[in-house]
């Protein structure tokens, strides 16, 4: 009987997840199409709800097609009080999660993330922190940017 089970939820499971991604990919896009600044100046006003609130509960939804169901003790710390979240150890989709619950902050990720097809833009969206691995100046330039958002007095996002 399990077995059965498997065979029946494991597609559509996966139909579910992949129309949730596709609609992600959409969010997404419509949220950064004809963006002023492209990545220079951080998401404002409707964009940046719509980044915030949409992708969150779609990665929500996703996880828990996928069977999570994570709940959160305690408060998750505002802008003022933590500019960046620090989240150990990254090394997996699970990060999602982090970001789903912390309202979508912009994301430190390789330069490579933001060329993959639906994924890239999904990432793009949340406006990242990109580092190359080819560009001996880039752990200097990402410090750099991390600080200069920080710095902002809110107007990027948290950093994780």
């Amino acid at each position: 009987q399990s077995a059965l089970q498997g065979i029946i939820l494991l597609p559509l499971r996966a139909i579910c997840i992949i129309f949730i991604l596709l609609l992600a990919w959409l969010v997404a896009s419509i949220a950064t199409f004809c963006q002023p600044g492209r990545g220079s100046l951080p998401l404002e006003g409707w964009r940046r709800r719509m980044i915030q609130t949409t992708l969150s509960g779609l990665t929500r939804a996703a996880y828990f097609v996928m069977g999570f169901q994570v709940k959160v003790k305690g408060k998750v710390a505002s802008l003022p009080e933590a500019p960046i979240f620090v989240a150990a150890p990254h090394s997996s989709f699970f990060d999602a999660i982090i970001c789903a619950l912390t309202g979508m902050p912009s994301i430190v990720t390789r330069e490579e993330n933001l060329s993959t097809p639906v994924l890239g833009t999904i990432v793009s969206s949340l406006q990242p922190v990109a580092v190359s691995r080819q560009d001996p100046d880039s752990r200097k330039n990402t410090v750099a940017e991390i600080t200069r958002r920080v710095l902002s007095r809110g107007q990027w996002p948290q950093v994780i």
